[in-house]
């Protein structure tokens, strides 16, 4: 009997900065590229592709693995019966984390934890706005000169150029930010 082969099993990047990358993507809300671009600024050349074919394997796994470890964390016992849509990466870390727990994944089952979102829903459609003019203004100007050094036409480029480019922008940043 042999041993499972590891998550990562045959990726030439470390675990480590494969889930910092997929980490960065989606708790940030950033593209791909941004992301290749902050991998690049401490010397880890990756590229976006990567990046997002990480995301769509990885992603739902650490959130559901994340979801049911902080779920039964709060409980103190393991719950009778568990209730979520159906999210296929739901499934797999069920059977990993809870696998004793009837799981629940009927239309209409979790219209209760639905409604409870609704008040938190409402106050962040709120937020979205900026409260005045200037500061959209301000915020905007800020944006547009930094998104124009660091996006530079990639489509255009070969990687190497990309690369040289993208170096040449994080010196003259540092020179701007640091000192």
């Amino acid at each position: 009997m042999s041993a499972p082969k590891p998550i990562y099993y045959r990726y030439r990047f470390p675990s480590e900065i494969i889930s910092h990358a997929v980490w960065l993507y989606h708790r940030f809300s950033l593209s791909f590229r941004e992301v290749e671009d902050l991998l690049a600024e401490r010397g880890i050349q990756v590229s976006y592709e990567s990046i997002r074919q990480w995301c769509s394997k990885f992603g739902p796994e650490y959130a559901a693995k994340l979801f049911f470890r902080k779920l039964s964390k709060g409980q103190g016992s393991e719950p009778r019966r568990l209730v979520t849509d159906k999210l296929g990466s739901y499934g797999v870390a069920h059977r990993v984390m809870m696998p004793s727990v009837v799981h629940d994944m009927t239309q209409y089952a979790n219209n209760r934890a639905e409604l409870s979102h609704e008040p938190t829903r409402q106050r962040e459609r709120q937020m979205r706005r900026f409260k005045s003019w200037w500061q959209a203004q301000r915020f905007l100007t800020v944006h547009g000169v930094v998104g124009n050094l660091f996006r530079v036409g990639r489509h255009l480029l070969r990687a190497a150029n990309h690369r040289m480019l993208r170096s040449r922008a994080f010196v003259e940043w540092d020179a701007v930010t640091c000192g």
